[in-house]
């Protein structure tokens, strides 16, 4: 719940900058209602703060939540346009108040934004931005921002305005602020610890009150307001310790000469006894004050470590800081042999090279010199004036090493080159079974992302040497997050899965980013480190054992890079950035300061640059020659270029430019492996795409959403028109079209079915066995069509979970990328096996006959009832598929007269008449041959679906448990729903759950504070049931 403050405390909380609890946003009243006018307040420093010091007019983007949205994020009713510089919704600066601005909502909320009385307003939804939208002042981490709305007749509401933040670390000696604001005249009591703190007078309706702190602990104060019988209460905790801070230098390096001076300013917050040392020896000290102030004259050379030790009774604390004479830099080019980046010496040095124009001084620091600065680890400067380097030697082999660059004595970066690097926020979340071993951040000797090197590491042996990658018109591509594929999410386990994949017949696995990325939870597309290999998979060999089982099995490895862009954690972006922007800086030699096109996310990369082409160039041969990757799918290919566009219609436009970069691109992937895929997600003009289909060895393209719409029009039973599976649709005589009907960016089909499936009479696609047989119906005019063909994970067992589906059961836009249920239990239905083996079928006629790779086709697909024609020397083949909802005649259906054989039930039909209509069922498919093949690999269709026992697919996880299990389950139709939970006498074990829920899948947490042992989960909807075991450890 966003915190609000009377209009009495606005001025008071903002105008303290140096106080606890700014405020993002706030409103005069405090708590409105959906009937009446409201001011909101918004200081621009706060959150992100993108828009602080902008000089700029501001704007607010706006709308609501209401009981009709899908989620907490889900707006409604939005009444602005991004990027419209209108006069209407500028915000009025607050006079005297610089970052503050206000705007007024009204004549009421419900008349602004145009809700009918016949929905609720539960919050108000902002973003703010400049004119064009270039700037955005959104919530803490890039929320967006939202504030209550209240219903009328409100009983005592108490709202804390101050701390803002709910749980928060402080120094022993600095004062907390407490501000809040009640719905009615009230006495308020704060309490810390459950001790009375502070007690107001009556008839009050806001409270301001500060404190010291003067003990260390974790903290836990409620604050109450009362008046008469009612009373609410509202909370935050503060975790407060002993601490000695640094005012000056507040760098901790300092580079420095010889005579020089340099202030020292510590603040311990409280009366302290504070000392200053140098190299141990003791310069300073203060026996009772808060604060220490000390100038230290330079008089000797090396290096330096002041130590600043401060105590508080019992208390202590120390800070520290490194001051370093730099020696001559050596202007000397390093031997022609050595790149930029890290090259290991044998196995006890390596070679450091760093491109880092316009920096004056550069050190290394690491695990090898104690992580201080000293002129033996101080760089050279080639004679470039941009290039630094540095050999170093004497290392153990065998042992790993952290190290970083320290640029000009403030910038501490990884080598923009690591191959394996360490995070002090996201590695200790790391499993030790995902990635054994894994070196120890060194903290407290630095800070921020280091890379880790190992000399004399061990090779790993390759054990296929002479894989041959499958042709484009034998390839299917199975896309897989890693994260969502395996609850153990590592190399390890894939390896283990590859038969399940092997058997189903794709010719390739295509990766989700699996370079080093921001945090641990991702979909991969936020990437910092491009040559790095994410840790959070496993570790490097693991990989390469991985790509060596693919490749043993005639699998291909498809990795998905991103290369339009990169995030701040990335050394490209650190070692020039412009902290008050929070931007690149102008002379970023990589990165764009400013993205030049709509579509970018993080930060936009300069493909024009020299040195982007060289630091690609090398990224790109590591992955192929490293790893022996077997291509790459180029993530957003379209962003790469330099002409500025604001809208799609001008980003899609014939960019010479961007081509002739993705041509230099395609040169190196096939200088290294000729025989590699180049695959683009570009949805540019179809001249481009063209021109770059003709080029080399022919770059391959994405279908995008637009085909995939179709095919799920299809499925649903809805009009549907799928000739852009086909290359030729696009002019093109080469099948570089990757077709797909769903990928980790669109909707599950199943899903689709299940909720927006077409139904006539008892007919219903709803319906969860009709919908899987659409799913059958779907591939079976799918894959028959030559050309390169792709599925997502778990596509093949029918998986049914929205792509926004939330950790938490619902449904929301701001979900896309979250984690989402891992089903293998699929696998054990009979009913989801069928769809595994009709693609399995598919796939493998698709790999073992050359008539689907003929370039001799047609294609009759834009009618309700669809026909593949596929003409070949070893035989002909017709594909039927009635995508209506009632019963259709596929027209002039085969070929030529005479015997035909159909593939799935092993039944054949003489054809007197080649072009008599044919009738199809609803939903029915059929492919026939005029050679008779052998039974499909999981033998003939020659019955329906199985009656379903498992009637909601029902799953614990995790499971064994601590008590934190959630029931998933996919309801067929919306329904009363009941869960309860027994132990193993029958005797109820916790209260029932009954609600009722929309048909689709569903996840619900389980009663928690279960004695550990063993319980039964049943679950009855529509008077079915069905019970399942529960572990609790």
């Amino acid at each position: 719940m966003l915190k609000i403050i009377r209009l009495a405390l606005f001025v008071a909380v903002l105008a303290c900058a140096n106080r606890l609890g700014a405020q993002l946003l706030v409103a005069e009243p405090p708590f409105p209602t959906a009937n009446e006018q409201v001011t909101i307040y918004f200081d621009a420093t706060e959150g992100t703060g993108g828009l602080a010091n902008c000089n700029c007019n501001v704007y607010l983007h706006t709308g609501v939540i209401t009981s009709a949205s899908t989620g907490p994020s889900d707006w409604k009713y939005v009444v602005t346009t991004w990027g419209q510089a209108n006069a209407a919704w500028q915000m009025t600066p607050v006079p005297g108040q610089p970052n503050v601005y206000s705007y007024v909502i009204g004549p009421s909320i419900r008349q602004y934004y145009g809700v009918p009385q016949n929905e609720t307003i539960l919050k108000l939804a902002f973003v703010f931005r400049n004119a064009s939208g270039s700037l955005e002042g959104k919530g803490p981490g890039g929320t967006d921002i939202f504030y209550d709305v209240y219903p009328e007749n409100l009983e005592l509401t108490i709202n804390l305005t101050s701390p803002s933040a709910g749980n928060f670390d402080i120094a022993l000696g600095e004062n907390i602020e407490v501000a809040a604001a009640a719905s009615q005249p009230s006495q308020f009591f704060v309490y810390n610890n459950n001790q009375l703190i502070h007690q107001s007078a009556t008839g009050l309706s806001d409270l301001d009150y500060s404190f010291q702190v003067l003990d260390e602990g974790v903290h836990q104060v409620q604050v109450i307001a009362q008046s008469g019988q009612q009373s609410d209460t509202s909370s935050f905790s503060y975790t407060s310790r002993y601490q000695v801070d640094l005012t000056s230098p507040t760098n901790p390096v300092v580079l420095t000469s010889m005579g020089q001076n340099i202030q020292v300013n510590a603040n311990a917050h409280i009366a302290s006894n504070i000392k200053i040392f140098d190299n141990g020896v003791q310069v300073a000290q203060t026996p009772n004050s808060a604060t220490l102030s000390h100038q230290i004259t330079v008089n000797s050379s090396g290096t330096h470590e002041v130590m600043v030790a401060a105590a508080y009774g019992a208390y202590t604390d120390t800070t520290r800081f490194v001051y370093v004479i730099p020696g001559n830099v050596v202007l000397q080019d390093p031997p022609a042999v050595y790149a930029d980046g890290i090259t290991m010496l044998g196995d006890n040095g390596v070679f450091l090279q760093l491109y880092a124009p316009n920096k004056q001084i550069v050190f290394v620091i690491g695990d090898f010199n104690n992580w201080l600065p000293g002129t033996a680890y101080q760089m050279n400067k080639a004679l470039d004036g941009a290039t630094y380097w540095l050999e170093i030697t004497g290392l153990t082999p065998g042992q790993t090493y952290a190290f970083q660059y320290l640029v000009d004595g403030a910038i501490r970066i990884a080598d923009p080159y690591s191959t394996v690097v360490l995070d002090p926020q996201h590695d200790p979340f790391i499993p030790e079974e995902t990635y054994p071993n894994l070196p120890t951040y060194p903290y407290g000797k630095t800070t921020g992302i280091a890379s880790l090197i190992q000399p004399g590491a061990q090779a790993y042996n390759w054990q296929t040497d002479d894989f041959a990658a499958p042709p484009k018109t034998k390839l299917v591509v199975y896309e897989l997050l890693l994260r969502d594929f395996l609850h153990r999410h590592d190399y390890t386990t894939l390896i283990d899965t590859l038969d399940y994949l092997a058997n189903l017949g794709v010719s390739a696995i295509e990766l989700m980013p699996v370079n080093e990325f921001e945090g641990n939870i991702s979909w991969g597309y936020n990437p910092s480190f491009h040559m790095a290999l994410d840790k959070y998979y496993g570790p490097i060999n693991e990989f390469k054992r991985f790509v060596d089982a693919c490749h043993e099995r005639g699998i291909a490895v498809i990795l998905d890079v991103v290369y339009n862009h990169l995030f701040s954690q990335s050394p490209l972006a650190q070692l020039y950035w412009d902290p008050a922007a929070s931007k690149p800086t102008l002379d970023n030699p990589w990165i764009n300061r400013d993205a030049r096109h709509p579509y970018n996310v993080g930060y936009d990369i300069n493909h024009e640059s020299a040195a982007t082409r060289k630091y690609i160039d090398k990224v790109i041969n590591y992955w192929l020659t490293e790893f022996r990757v077997d291509g790459f799918r180029f993530d957003l290919s379209k962003g790469f270029t330099q002409n500025f566009s604001s809208n799609d219609a001008g980003m899609s436009a014939y960019d010479a430019s961007r081509i002739a970069i993705l041509k230099h691109y395609a040169d190196v992937v096939w200088a290294a492996n000729p025989s590699a895929y180049v695959i683009l997600e570009h949805f540019a003009a179809a001249t481009e795409e063209t021109e770059l289909n003709n080029y080399g060895n022919g770059m391959m393209f994405w279908t995008g959403a637009g085909l995939h719409d179709q095919f799920l029009e299809a499925s649903l039973g809805f009009p549907s028109n799928l000739i852009g599976a086909s290359y030729k649709s696009r002019g093109w005589t080469q099948p570089n079209v990757v077709a797909y009907m769903e990928s980790h960016d669109e909707e599950r089909m199943m899903y689709k079915n299940l909720n927006f499936g077409n139904s006539s009479g008892n007919y219903n696609v709803r319906d969860i066995l009709t919908a899987m047989k659409r799913v059958e119906l779907a591939s079976a005019l799918f894959y028959p069509i030559p050309g390169p063909k792709m599925l997502w994970q778990f596509g093949e067992l029918g998986y049914d979970f929205p792509i926004n589906y939330c950790p938490d059961g619902n449904i929301d836009n701001g979900c896309r990328t979250s984690p989402k249920p891992i089903r293998w239990d699929y696998n054990e239905s009979p009913n989801r096996r069928r769809i595994y083996n009709v693609k399995r079928s598919l796939i493998e006629l698709k790999k073992a006959h050359d008539v689907f790779s003929t370039s001799s086709f047609i294609l009759s697909v834009s009618n309700m009832v669809k026909t593949i024609h596929l003409y070949g020397t070893e035989m002909d083949v017709v594909v039927l598929g009635n995508t209506n909802v009632v019963t259709g005649n596929a027209s002039n259906p085969f070929l030529q007269g005479g015997w035909w054989y159909e593939y799935f039930t092993g039944d054949s039909l003489f054809v007197a008449d080649p072009t008599a209509p044919l009738p199809l069922a609803p939903g029915e498919y059929r492919l026939y041959t005029t050679t008779r093949l052998s039974a499909p690999p999981g033998g003939y269709i020659t019955a329906d679906y199985e009656p379903v026992t498992n009637f909601f697919s029902v799953q614990i996880a995790p499971n064994p448990s601590m008590g934190n299990a959630q029931i998933q389950f996919t309801l067929p139709e919306s329904d009363w729903t009941e869960v309860q939970v027994f132990d193993l006498t029958g005797r109820a074990a916790a209260p029932p759950v009954r609600e009722r829920l929309q048909s689709g899948p569903h996840a619900l947490a389980l009663p928690q504070g279960l004695a550990p042992g063993m319980y039964l989960v049943r679950l009855s909807a529509g008077g079915k049931a069905e019970t399942a075991k529960m572990v609790v450890r």
